[in-house]
């Protein structure tokens, strides 16, 4: 398999992550996901290096998966840094499993990845409407941390009245408050 055929096939194998339910379409969406996929993950808050090792690990999980080689994947896919769009998903796949996993509800992996796209402001960069200048300014703006105090216009999650100003926080903690407001509203 050469290199570009196995960067797809990760590609679509996160993308069937994320795009589970009908409420969110692959094909509508693919442009910018592709795009996040292109884009370094940068962090600012040194714990954020954890959301980065989350990214570069589900390379791993799909080797597993896959039952591909895991020295195929560090002289193939390890040759760059963290993508936006793996740390999000690692992200989405770490809360559902580790935190909001509940049989009733299913697999909502893709619905904690598009509440974070949501929030971001990239659920409206359809295919028919798509600006990578725009995706790009909005993950800038995210990686750079100028978004509002609770996460408002910009950040992964929205905390009204956060213990702390988001922009200080974490995004595992931001996560986790974030969770915590929805389960008590």
């Amino acid at each position: 398999m050469s290199y570009n055929e196995l960067n797809r096939a990760y590609f679509k194998w996160m993308c069937q992550l994320i795009c589970n339910d009908a409420d969110w379409d692959f094909d509508s969406h693919s442009l910018m996901l592709s795009e996040l996929h292109h884009i370094d993950f940068e962090y600012t808050h040194p714990m954020d290096e954890c959301r980065e090792e989350d990214g570069i690990n589900l390379r791993y999980r799909f080797a597993r998966e896959q039952r591909i080689e895991a020295r195929i994947i560090a002289s193939a896919l390890d040759i760059r840094p963290c993508s936006v769009l793996e740390m999000l998903v690692a992200l989405a796949v770490r809360c559902e499993e580790q935190i909001m996993t509940n049989p009733e509800y299913g697999d909502r992996t893709g619905l904690w990845f598009w509440t974070m796209m949501d929030n971001l402001g990239l659920t409206r960069i359809t295919n028919d409407r798509y600006d990578a200048g725009v995706v790009y300014y909005i993950v800038d703006r995210f990686m750079d941390r100028e978004y509002d105090f609770d996460g408002e216009h910009g950040g992964l999650f929205h905390v009204p009245n956060p213990r702390r100003d988001l922009r200080e926080v974490d995004i595992w903690y931001q996560m986790m408050w974030y969770l915590t407001s929805s389960v008590q509203e």
